[in-house]
């Protein structure tokens, strides 16, 4: 399994430092990894676009799924479609089958896991808010082969 988050890439000795600057490098980086995840799977992958707001558990569900070296997860917030679109436009022909998987939780149960949170890990409220209200859910009209919502988490 390979497991992108652009998150990752703010990572500096353990501790994640977020400037505006960094999440932009951060990004690049996370793209840049998920076209190498593609090309070295020789299109037998099968890509999840893993999204929902921050403290949905993304992270939690990617960590939970098994073992397999043809599955290539991109977990990121990716609210509207705007945001998902140049990861899509990345993976389709380029794998075998591409899935969004909505992790859908609850903004009051999102808010609770964001505040429990390390501190260096933990979302400004606004963001968080932000990201849901924006939030369309994802839809094969996108170009995904198939979507999921998750509910329970």
């Amino acid at each position: 399994m390979h497991h992108i988050n652009p998150d990752h890439y703010l990572n500096v000795d353990g501790i994640r430092l977020w400037t505006a600057e960094r999440s932009e490098r951060a990004w690049a980086s996370a793209y840049a990894g998920f076209e190498a995840a593609l090309t070295a799977r020789n299109g037998n992958a099968t890509v999840y676009l893993v999204c929902g707001m921050q403290g949905a558990g993304k992270t939690t569900w990617v960590e939970n799924r098994p073992d397999n070296d043809n599955e290539i997860y991109f977990d990121a917030a990716l609210p509207a479609r705007e945001h998902r679109m140049p990861l899509i436009q990345l993976a389709r022909g380029n794998c075998k089958k591409l899935v969004s998987v909505w992790i859908d939780t609850p903004i009051s149960m999102a808010k609770q896991r964001n505040k429990s949170r390390r501190a260096d890990h933990v979302v400004p409220e606004s963001s968080l808010v932000a990201v849901a209200e924006r939030f369309e859910p994802p839809s094969t009209s996108e170009g995904f082969d198939t979507c999921f919502r998750i509910t329970k988490l």
